[in-house]
């Protein structure tokens, strides 16, 4: 039996957090993310460069109100990614089904 290799960027519980949020929300702001997943300020933002580096969202830092913004998309490369990874994922769930 073949296991599929897991994405090492996505195997991650924060950086995996970060993607399925954005998976259903397409954007997000910082405060959100930071909401949903229950990270702290300093590691979110060192996990979201890491997904920024890999293509897999985009970093648009902006003012609203006189308050920096930070928002995240993710990419076509990033939706595929996940998928990718979802679907390894299910390959090893299925493995004892066999």
């Amino acid at each position: 039996m073949d296991f599929k290799d897991l994405d090492p960027v996505l195997h991650s519980q924060l950086r995996l957090a970060i993607m399925s949020v954005l998976i259903s929300e397409q954007e997000a702001e910082f405060t959100l993310l930071k909401e949903k997943t229950n990270a702290t300020a300093g590691n979110l933002s060192v996990q979201i460069n890491k997904l920024r580096d890999a293509g897999y969202i985009t970093v648009v830092k902006q003012f609203k109100e006189n308050y920096p913004q930070t928002i995240c998309k993710i990419t076509p490369t990033g939706k595929k990614a996940f998928e990718n990874y979802v679907t390894s994922i299910q390959s090893y769930l299925n493995a004892g089904k066999r």
